[in-house]
């Protein structure tokens, strides 16, 4: 069977998930922006994204053509050819733009739509549900359509999956400045709003007398939109090219036939069509939930995708058969793929019980905030310990039920995990959207306080925003579950090419050979590392800008009157140049660090590193990430009345939980998934020079 069709069908079927999302976009543009007052709100914060963006999208031009250059000179002499390390240059500048398309068309649309979000919580929660999803999957829809697009048009030209490395290599190199630059970004300004604002002066959050109060909304975007956003397309690719490769590898060694070289590719279609059909059926009634519509939307695509598989395995095999040939694909490979995306939609919904003022965990949190900060920061650091648990049973049980599963179908185990990571990330399209829904109604919150709507479209949007928060949380455990199984299919992938570029001599990580044990022990270290990097640059830019609002309102009495405007560009300006000024050390760490370990210590010790990082790095991730969204909505839970309300001690003390949380939640934590992805795709795509340097 001729299975070229499907690469073309890959680059029709990327080209329309992108025009849906520019339909989408469209529809978004022409809803009504709302007042004067409203539009200049949204203008502000409009204007700060694009000045972050701008400056973002000048490093990454100039890290792209250093590392871009770096590649095709030292791959220049590889033997498969000189151009060798031409195309993979191309690939990676390709990744890298492609990732920067889906971010720029995802903000693009989201400091539009916040403005139009708050006008349609007028008319109730539905119409502005319906404003705020379409806008989110704008997002969703460019960012599973540049991907499948760029691999399906990369390999139908090279028919070479190390090439296709470079694509994801450069996704990733984006995603680590986006997701870490956000974070550092949007936690500055979050900070320093809400200690200067809320704890100093005993302001409202969003109100338009905090200097840093636009700031903090550009952040929003900056951080959850084109910083998450980026790191799920990161490990969208990752999987993909990682499952590819282990396909193309078994393929050469005689254990797979080569539709399993393209099957990945095959599933991320599905994909998009499963993502298409969900997201019509996501909708509010006019006294609906948003968050039940969203775990809709994600159960739905996820019932679609099932079915969709199921289809495709079916109708092959069933070709197959009648022209008398063995079946084309292994059932048991659609028991790994099924299996990854149970357990993807069972991470999401575990952490949320983690994270929702609806449990015990946030409430119990809240109410010991009664008592100070010390109980408040304890209860939520151990509840955040307690979280990683599940989260780890989910990630074992879906990787030996997708090795086991796919040994005994006969097809190698550690392909099965490779389509395992595939199969939950199918579901990439409908929860980008979900996530980029987040930051567009907690902005929309914002301009309608700022703007002086009347209180009951502010309590409207403030519906839409609880929804949103429980969604970027359910995210962040989708992200760092589905990074967990792509660096594990990866490692597999780098231990292949090892092998491949060693004279077929297998890769042994032998625990008591202590340079396997030195590169464990390296790799552990390099996640905490990177998170007290990004966490420290978070105090360092805060405590800088503290310095400027108080400032402010020092100098300008008329402020806190309500007579006179703040400088909001000043702090816009603090927290964009100090984000990027914090980027470079973990960046050159995420990228030297793999290749220092390999090139002196040896490939056996570079993957005791990589396994090690996996190790810590996952732990970290769900500690963090799980810690801070609990802190946070334990805030909101307070606020919202309860335990005290607004202005009490419990208060206090969970706003200061908050304030450790956010780093915790939105820099650290979430970066950690685009750390160790990069450090793979960096030792994967290396690993031929490794190998043969070691030769010799």
């Amino acid at each position: 069977m001729n299975y070229d069709p499907w690469l073309f069908i890959g680059i029709g079927a990327g080209l329309a998930s992108i025009a849906a999302s520019l339909v989408y976009y469209r529809w978004v543009f022409r809803q009504d922006p709302g007042g004067e007052k409203a539009q200049a709100i949204a203008l502000w914060i409009k204007e700060g994204a694009s000045t972050y963006l701008r400056k973002l999208y000048k490093t990454l031009l100039v890290v792209a053509v250093v590392l871009g250059t770096v590649i095709a000179f030292v791959f220049s002499g590889d033997a498969a050819g000189p151009m060798r390390g031409v195309y993979t240059a191309i690939a990676f500048a390709f990744g890298a733009l492609c990732s920067a398309f889906a971010g720029w068309l995802g903000m693009s649309i989201a400091v539009r739509a916040n403005v139009r979000t708050a006008t349609a919580c007028v008319d109730g929660v539905a119409k502005g549900f319906n404003v705020a999803f379409k806008a989110g999957a704008v997002m969703g829809l460019a960012m599973v359509g540049v991907a499948v697009f760029g691999m399906s048009l990369i390999y139908l030209l090279t028919r070479d999956t190390e090439i296709l490395l470079g694509f994801s290599f450069g996704a990733s190199s984006l995603a680590l400045l986006a997701k870490a630059g956000g974070g550092i970004y949007t936690k500055t300004a979050d900070i320093a709003a809400d200690l200067v604002g809320k704890v100093e002066i005993g302001i409202p959050e969003d109100d338009p007398r905090n200097p840093a109060v636009i700031a903090d909304n550009v952040g929003d975007n900056v951080g959850d939109v084109a910083g998450m956003g980026a790191d799920i397309f990161d490990s969208y690719v990752a999987a993909a090219v990682a499952a590819m490769l282990l396909g193309a590898s078994f393929f050469a060694a005689g254990k797979v036939g080569v539709q399993y070289v393209v099957l990945p590719l095959i599933l991320c279609i599905l994909g998009i069509a499963s993502a298409l059909i969900g997201l019509q059926f996501v909708k509010v009634g006019r006294n609906g939930k948003p968050g039940g519509a969203l775990n809709f939307g994600t159960v739905f695509s996820c019932v679609v995708f099932a079915l969709l598989a199921t289809a495709f395995f079916a109708v092959a095999n069933g070709l197959s058969a009648a022209a008398g040939a063995a079946p084309a694909y292994n059932w048991g490979i659609l028991i790994a793929t099924v299996s990854g995306l149970a357990i993807g939609v069972i991470m999401g919904f575990t952490t949320d019980y983690f994270t929702n003022d609806e449990h015990k965990p946030v409430r119990r949190t809240a109410e010991v905030s009664k008592s100070g900060t010390g109980l408040t920061i304890i209860t939520g650091f151990s509840y955040g310990l307690v979280s990683i648990a599940p989260a780890v049973v989910g990630i074992v049980a879906a990787t030996l039920t997708s090795y086991f599963v796919a040994q005994a179908f006969g097809i190698p185990g550690i392909y099965g995990v490779g389509i395992a990571a595939v199969g939950m990330l199918s579901l990439t399209g409908i929860v980008v959207s979900n996530d980029a829904y987040g930051p567009i109604v907690d902005n929309a919150k914002g301009i309608a306080e700022m703007s002086g709507m009347p209180h009951e479209v502010v309590d409207t949007a403030d519906v839409l925003d609880s929804a949103g928060n429980t969604a970027k949380a359910i995210t962040k455990g989708f992200s760092i579950s589905a990074a967990a199984l792509t660096v594990l299919a990866m490692f597999a992938a780098y231990t292949e090419v090892i092998s491949k570029y060693s004279g077929g001599a297998n890769l042994v990580l032998d625990l008591q050979n202590p340079l396997v044990l030195g590169g464990i022990l390296l790799g552990c270290l390099v996640p905490p590392l990177f998170s007290a990097l990004t966490m420290l640059a978070v105090t360092r830019n805060a405590f800088t800008m503290i310095e400027e609002i108080r400032r402010q309102f020092k100098a300008k009495p008329g402020i806190l009157a309500g007579t006179e405007l703040p400088d909001y560009k000043a702090c816009v300006g603090i927290a964009s140049d100090g984000a990027l000024r914090s980027l470079v050390l973990p960046a050159i760490l995420a990228v030297v660090l793999p290749l220092a370990v390999g090139f002196i210590l040896g490939p056996a010790a570079l993957g005791g590193f990589l396994g090690g990082s996996i190790f810590t790095g996952v732990v970290f991730a769900l500690l963090m990430s799980n810690a801070g969204g609990l802190w946070d909505n334990a805030k909101k839970y307070i606020e919202a009345g309860n335990c005290g309300g607004p202005g009490s001690e419990a208060h206090k003390a969970a706003v200061v939980g908050d304030t450790v949380g956010d780093p915790f939640k939105d820099t650290a934590g979430p970066s950690l998934n685009t750390l160790i992805t990069v450090m793979s795709l960096v030792a994967s795509l290396f690993a031929p020079l490794i190998a043969q340097f070691h030769l010799f």
